[in-house]
């Protein structure tokens, strides 16, 4: 027998006499303890425990603030922080620290994406020797597979870009150098293989797990992430667009000099796209999260239609239905919402940075920018500064009601820029004067705050326990993940579990309305089974799809003119992909993909005036100095991570992404 010992030693004697480890070489060496190879596949107990242990490689998607392993919500400027350490690799980024020989936190994500598939391949080739492997249990093993290895291909794809594909290669040790030299594939090969062997996991992955196994993907997940691919290579960065032109015009393959990103538009990948979203909301399985209406609910404005849910909001608590799935609040497993959603620890522990410092035991270091404030359209759905008499906006004066309503606690006295805002807005965001319960401590001085962020508030530059990167700088915090019961000082006090959905079913509603509204022509694209279906600018489906989400959350549907401008819609669904996703990792891959990071990164970061006392000029819209905010990259390069420089000299075939090479 074989061990892997052997095969260890023999690459690592390898690698140290010639050009060094590749990483789609290395062989597991952390299984040494436990498995010899010939071992794996002598019965299903063992090929399963090496099956699922694969999982453990990808890390917690809910990771978007600190200790990532993608860029995340600093990246993107939804969020902002004083904090200057390597916890915060995202803030890095943005700050053009990120280079191919200091990758920071992003450093182990290519070798072990190329580690996962790698055992995904051990198997593949491998799968027929385990001989009490029933038919079943054959199909789940191959379903999962694939999929993980199409995920790991995935996870390198977004942040990375083009990716080294390997398809089922087990590759061989002690070969010569040019053995394992190989180049990097185009772009769109990328994304067409991804998607290919997607297609084939979902041939065997089920339609549903058990409560048990939540968090692992199903048929859904496959198709929710081929879908999101295809609106990635759908979009102009990738299908030449002027932002492609902009970032890829001169990145060409040094081996055959094909250009890595197409510079030639193609229409009918909209189209692609479109069928892919459809698809997920064909399967009739999935629909929004919804939380039925009661007597404490508000009543709706004039303008938003009366009928039930989804045809309007008649008959849903609004601030429920979006804030239980992120608070704890909903049952996770029973979320209809989540194609693919996952228990995260990083999202739980991640909410202590907007909690307070000394008043309620939180870090309270992670600021919002106003510019995702204002994003929030007033309650009857009118923008900020086009707002109606009966909902007005001010940034002039304060309110001098409290309101109660869906168990949300509106203080008199808060500024009246926060007033008449859409719940969204009040499920996800931590102005000056909200109101903390912390429901779950019985110490009464640990709950039921009204938090302020001026220079004399509880939570402001004065409040930081002597360290003064522990303030919002901006005057907000993110409240979406928190809980009324969420405490993290005082006797009892408890934080609950949180979820964070991977993929959300609303994602795939409004990637189906983003995609039909760059259609100009009609499409017909064909299923495996032979199925043509036909896709047009089709305003009517546009509407039906895009207004399920507004209409959950108690906002109006499309207007006739937005629908009939097909730039003006585009515009109204990029805020979307902002609003409804804040935080939650989408944005960031939005900007990149439509083109505008760039001039997102150029913006000044905007807050209230921290440095000055609340009724004596704290609500001013003041930008923010701190060199952090000053200093940010604006660098096309930053479109992708760089590839480490170690992993570029070993494999000399392999290029560097555009504008990394210095």
């Amino acid at each position: 027998m074989k061990s892997i010992k052997t095969i260890v030693g023999t690459v690592l004697v390898t690698a140290a006499t010639m050009f060094g480890s590749c990483n789609f070489l290395n062989v597991d060496d952390y299984f040494v303890d436990t498995f010899n190879y010939d071992s794996i596949f002598v019965n299903k107990i063992n090929l399963n425990k090496y099956l699922w242990n694969i999982p453990t490689m990808f890390d917690d998607e809910g990771g978007i603030w600190g200790s990532t392993k993608t860029p995340g919500i600093f990246a993107s400027g939804e969020a902002f922080t004083q904090w200057d350490q390597d916890e915060y690799p995202g803030m890095n980024f943005a700050l053009d620290r990120i280079t191919p020989d200091k990758l920071m936190g992003f450093g182990d994500v290519w070798p072990k994406m190329y580690k996962v598939i790698r055992r995904c391949n051990t198997i593949l080739a491998n799968i027929d020797k385990c001989q009490d492997l029933t038919t079943l249990d054959e199909r789940e093993v191959l379903g999962y597979t694939y999929f993980m290895r199409a995920y790991a291909y995935y996870n390198i794809l977004v942040d990375y870009g083009p990716v080294v594909l390997l398809d089922d290669d087990l590759l061989e040790t002690n070969e010569e150098p040019e053995y394992y030299n190989r180049p990097r594939s185009t772009y769109d090969e990328s994304v067409d293989y991804i998607c290919t062997q997607l297609e084939k996991a979902a041939e065997y992955m089920p339609l549903n797990v058990t409560v048990g196994q939540f968090g692992r993907p199903t048929r859904g997940a496959a198709y929710g992430l081929v879908a999101r691919l295809r609106l990635l290579q759908a979009s102009p960065s990738f299908n030449g667009g002027a932002s492609a032109r902009r970032y890829f015009a001169d990145w060409k393959r040094s081996t055959d000099g094909v250009s890595y990103v197409s510079q030639t538009y193609d229409e009918s990948k909209w189209a692609v796209a479109a069928h892919a979203a459809k698809r997920v909301i064909n399967m009739g399985i999935y629909q929004l999260h919804t939380v039925k209406r009661d007597t404490a609910t508000a009543l709706l404005p004039k303008n938003i239609p009366s009928g039930n849910f989804p045809d309007g909001a008649g008959d849903i608590d609004p601030y429920h239905s979006y804030k239980d799935m992120f608070s704890g609040e909903a049952i996770a497993f029973k979320n209809p919402e989540f194609v693919w959603g996952r228990n995260s620890g990083q999202v739980k522990n991640y909410t202590k940075h907007s909690f307070p410092v000394l008043l309620l035991g939180g870090w309270n270091g992670i600021a919002i920018p106003q510019k995702f404030v204002d994003a929030y359209y007033m309650e009857d759905g009118n923008d900020i500064h086009s707002s109606s008499e009966e909902y007005p906006y001010s940034e002039e004066g304060f309110t001098i009601d409290s309101k109660r309503r869906s168990g949300y606690q509106q203080q008199t006295g808060i500024s009246n820029m926060y007033n008449n805002r859409e719940w969204r807005f009040y499920a996800n965001i931590g102005f000056s004067g909200c109101f903390w319960p912390c429901s779950s401590t019985s110490e009464n001085n640990r709950k039921n705050k009204d938090v302020t962020y001026g220079l004399d508030g509880t939570a402001g530059k004065t409040q930081t326990d002597g360290d003064l990167r522990n303030y919002p700088v901006t005057g907000y915090v993110s409240k979406k993940f928190i809980h009324n019961d969420d405490a993290w000082a005082g006797n009892d006090s408890e934080v609950l579990n949180k979820t964070f959905g991977i993929i959300r079913y609303a994602e795939m509603l409004l990637s189906y309305a983003e995609a039909l509204n760059n259609l100009s022509g009609s499409h017909t694209i064909t299923d495996k089974d032979g199925i043509a279906y036909t896709y047009s600018r089709n305003e009517a489906e546009i509407a039906k799809y895009f207004n399920q989400i507004r209409f959950r959350v108690a906002l109006p549907g499309l207007t006739s003119n937005q629908l009939g401008n097909p730039g003006e819609l585009k515009k109204v669904i990029e805020r979307e992909w902002m609003v409804e996703f804040f935080h939650e990792n989408r944005y960031y891959y939005t900007i990149r993909r439509l083109g505008t990071m760039e001039d997102c990164a150029r913006e000044p970061i905007v807050g209230m005036n921290t440095e000055a006392k609340e009724k004596e000029g704290f609500y001013t819209r003041t930008t923010v100095t701190h060199p952090f905010a000053r200093y940010r990259g604006t660098d096309k390069k930053m479109v992708f991570l760089p590839v480490s420089r170690n992993e570029i000299r070993k494999v000399p075939m392999m290029d560097q992404n555009p504008g990394w090479n210095n």
